[in-house]
């Protein structure tokens, strides 16, 4: 379930970095110059890897009036089909798989913190199966912002009363992960004290289109601003 992003076709070209230049293993780093004030960290979905956000990541970068690292994050275990990772199995659901793959995740994120961009310069996006993630492990942390597009909340989750904001999009016609996943999300974030977080519905499936791009740099913007 990789994103697919309409409109992007954003050669990865040369400014991409992998492996060694990265601050994690297996992950992708694009960088920038003048060195960056923000980062964006990138969640693919399941069956996808690192790579498949990078794309977005450059076209947020571009429109941001900020300079920008990009970092994108590999899920931990192979995906079943021999192509691409998972953060967890999803057919049946893995939930038992749900806590240690988010605490793993919360300690990679926590470890930014000894970078010279903290987490309160650090947004965290993810796609479907990663935006759950994002969502999950992003609100435990001092972000800036989260984002989940075509995301959904895990079995029994509730959501802190304390967290960042975050913004939810989804398409309409996304039938691999239904709308209303997004609007029960919705729904748990707001009961606790944060009640920071906008659903933003758009037409389209599975996908992250430019209308959906558009909404992001804009909330970025007021976030890092």
């Amino acid at each position: 379930m990789g994103a697919m992003a309409a409109g992007h076709g954003t050669d990865l070209g040369p400014t991409y970095a992998a492996t060694g230049h990265a601050p994690m293993p297996d992950s992708v780093l694009q960088a920038t110059m003048p060195p960056a004030t923000a980062r964006l960290v990138l969640l693919h979905g399941w069956g996808a890897d690192a790579d498949d956000l990078m794309p977005l990541g450059a076209a947020l970068s571009a429109q941001l009036p900020f300079s920008i690292d990009c970092l994108g994050l590999p899920a931990p275990e192979p995906h079943p089909g021999g192509m691409g990772r998972q953060w967890y199995g999803l057919f049946p659901g893995d939930w038992q798989a749900v806590s240690p793959a988010v605490e793993q995740l919360q300690q990679r994120l926590e470890a930014l913190e000894q970078t010279p961009i903290p987490l309160s310069r650090t947004v965290l996006i993810g796609f479907s199966q990663g935006g759950a993630m994002a969502v999950h492990a992003g609100c435990n942390l001092p972000l800036a912002g989260v984002i989940g597009c075509s995301a959904y909340g895990h079995p029994n989750w509730k959501a802190p009363q304390w967290r960042p904001p975050v913004l939810l999009l989804h398409g309409l016609n996304d039938e691999v992960v239904p709308p209303e996943a997004s609007a029960n999300l919705q729904a748990e974030l707001k009961e606790g004290s944060s009640v920071d977080c906008h659903l933003m519905n758009f037409p389209g499936g599975h996908a992250i289109p430019q209308q959906a791009e558009q909404a992001m740099v804009w909330m970025i913007s007021s976030w890092l601003s």
